[in-house]
């Protein structure tokens, strides 16, 4: 059986450093995953700059490829991926995943920033990390990087969703987006499932994860 590789994208703040977890257990059920670190985590870029990194990467694995979008991830995936040749499925792991023509400020109602880069929230642990060990959880944040504030206004030029087929991660015990929404997303992809996890399973539960997504991205 030809098992695609996994590309794992990020979300806002973070780094491809969230997924080392997560990797170690992939490939352990034998299968090769890999990052990609967006630019607007720690710059002014916004989408479309890590929608090309996002598409600069597919194109270097040249090869089947499932792609994983973990939160804010889930928006530039959505564009990195439309007409992306190799892509056999996407993952939404509590992540955006919207129309075209559409901004993650105007989905979620976000003020606008005077600044051009966003710190990470004070309250970051109980926000992203709930289930997560505490002393993971603290590793994390400190490893946290601003994030662009275009990043959530730029607008989606197109949708891989529409034509690749998608699963929706809901993760049930999120702090930082809530399963209703997460839900009414969903129900634009191909297959749902829920985690009993806060925001960030790769942190709190990398086994079980690592097993679904073995499952869900098999060709």
């Amino acid at each position: 059986m030809l098992l695609p590789d996994i590309l794992l994208v990020h979300g806002a703040y973070h780094g491809p450093w969230c997924w080392e977890s997560l990797v170690a257990e992939l490939n352990r059920l034998g299968r090769t995953a890999r990052t990609v670190d967006l630019p607007s985590a720690g710059t002014p870029a916004g989408l479309h700059e890590d929608a090309e990194a996002i598409r600069h990467a597919i194109t270097a694995i040249d090869r089947p490829v499932a792609v994983v979008g973990h939160s804010y991830g889930g928006f530039p995936v959505t564009e990195a991926t439309a007409g992306a040749a190799h892509v056999t499925r996407l993952v939404y792991l509590a992540a955006w995943m919207v129309e075209p023509g559409t901004s993650i400020a105007e989905v979620a109602g976000l003020p606008s920033f005077d600044t051009d880069l966003v710190p990470p929230p004070v309250d970051a642990v109980a926000q992203f990390y709930g289930d997560v060990d505490p002393q993971v959880a603290e590793r994390a944040v400190a490893r946290l990087r601003p994030q662009s504030a275009r990043s959530g206004t730029d607008r989606l030029r197109a949708a891989g969703w529409l034509t690749i087929p998608s699963t929706y991660l809901v993760c049930d015990n999120d702090k930082t987006m809530p399963p209703s929404l997460q839900e009414e997303m969903a129900a634009r992809a191909s297959v749902v499932h829920h985690l009993p996890a806060s925001h960030s399973p790769f942190l709190s539960m990398p086994g079980p994860l690592a097993v679904l997504l073995h499952q869900i991205t098999k060709v």
